[in-house]
């Protein structure tokens, strides 16, 4: 029987403009004036993101790499002083491993294969692992052969917080079933931690303070030492629309929470969305007005998966029309991807000119995080463009 590698989901960005010198946003399109996506990435921002999150919060930053995996991506969080990335599969950890080798790697996926265990601490040095079950110990003691310089958090399900997306129906270990993990793990592991996760975009800071009050309640129960505790992501983004506390809120949520721990914990967090979304855009271009909807090069199988069914989430717009006048009045648009699905709509409403027409460009903020990472090729698209600009 013969096995074939199918392609992956999405074809690599390709680079357009140069390094040298970054251009402007309105100088690219000017020049290069794309017929494919363009994500549009501005490193000194993701740097500065990196470095205002690093010394706000009181404990190690691991960056998500799920969040934003491109190159330039990550070569800018380590320019701003980010050192440990959370990794969730084997191509996440050689990526990790070519670009920034003596990156620090936490493989914090719950439920791994027996070979990606074998490969990450075989090959790649990974000696940090999250379980949420006694079979994945199981797992983890077999392929690393019974190691004894091991690093192990387990994954503590917690109740929903006010999140756009809720992280707590798939991995996580009950109390109960924590305190057992606990026990059992405390004998392996070198230094042992408790993590959680509240949920992807969360908007309401006391869901950290009772998390940790429900790991400080569980950590008693089981009578045992923990070295690490590890409050996730979760922190939010200000995207039109929403109500989002500043990050400062989180950070003393979190202090306070400290209150519930063993003294000397360490503690971790892993952001994603909160260090790179500002950090990135997309300009797309319209290929057809009707009334008021749109039909863009890109949509929701692409950098706009947010956007599209379920989330509908709303992003900050701005039309680019090289060479020519802009009416000021803004007025609501719905947008359509390029696909033949009629599942490709992002409603929006999106806040444009009056006057956006066919060959008309649009830049869409906030779109470092999740943007390209959960593009798809689906019906043949999903070619994009990736350029350097101005931090501006």
């Amino acid at each position: 029987m013969t096995v074939c590698r199918l392609p992956s989901a999405a074809p690599p960005l390709r680079r357009v403009g140069s390094s040298d010198r970054r251009p402007s946003v309105d100088e690219i399109v000017a020049v290069e004036r794309p017929d494919l996506p363009l994500y549009c990435l501005r490193p000194g921002m993701i740097a500065d993101a990196a470095r205002r999150f690093s010394a706000a919060f009181s404990g190690a930053v691991m960056y998500a790499v799920k969040c934003n995996p491109e190159p330039i991506v990550l070569r800018a969080l380590a320019a701003g002083g980010i050192h440990r990335f959370d990794v969730a599969s084997p191509g996440e950890i050689a990526l990790l491993r070519r670009l920034l080798p003596e990156a620090e790697l936490h493989y914090m996926h719950p439920v791994k294969s027996r070979s990606a265990i074998a490969e990450a601490y075989g090959r790649y040095g990974v000696r940090s692992f999250a379980l949420d079950s006694l079979d994945e110990l199981a797992k983890i003691d077999d392929q690393t052969g019974g190691a004894d310089d091991l690093t192990l958090i387990v994954r503590l399900a917690v109740p929903k917080g006010r999140a756009v997306c809720d992280l707590s129906g798939k991995f996580g270990a009950s109390p109960s079933e924590a305190v057992t993990l606990l026990r059992a793990v405390r004998a392996r592991a070198v230094r042992l931690g408790v993590s959680f996760h509240v949920g992807s975009q969360c908007v309401e800071p006391e869901a950290y303070d009772a998390a940790l009050a429900l790991v400080g309640g569980v950590v008693a129960a089981a009578g045992v030492g923990v070295e690490v505790v590890d409050v996730g992501g979760g922190f939010p983004v200000d995207y039109p629309g929403s109500a989002v506390p500043p990050l400062d809120a989180f950070l003393d949520a979190i202090a306070a929470g400290q209150r519930h721990l063993p003294a000397g914990v360490e503690l971790w967090a892993e952001p994603g969305r909160a260090l790179v979304a500002a950090g990135g855009s997309l300009v797309v271009r319209v290929e057809l007005r009707r009334d008021s909807a749109l039909y863009l090069t890109d949509g929701a199988y692409g950098g706009l998966h947010d956007a599209g069914p379920p989330l509908a989430m709303c992003f900050p717009t701005r039309l680019i029309r090289p060479g020519d006048t802009i009416s000021g009045r803004l007025a609501p648009f719905r947008l359509f991807g390029p696909t033949c699905d009629s599942a490709d709509v992002m409603p929006g409403p999106f806040l444009l000119p009056d006057d956006v027409r066919e060959g008309d460009w649009i830049e869409i903020g906030q779109m470092g995080a999740y943007g390209s990472s959960l593009r798809t090729a689906f019906n043949g698209f999903g070619e994009a463009l990736v350029a350097e600009v101005r931090d501006d």
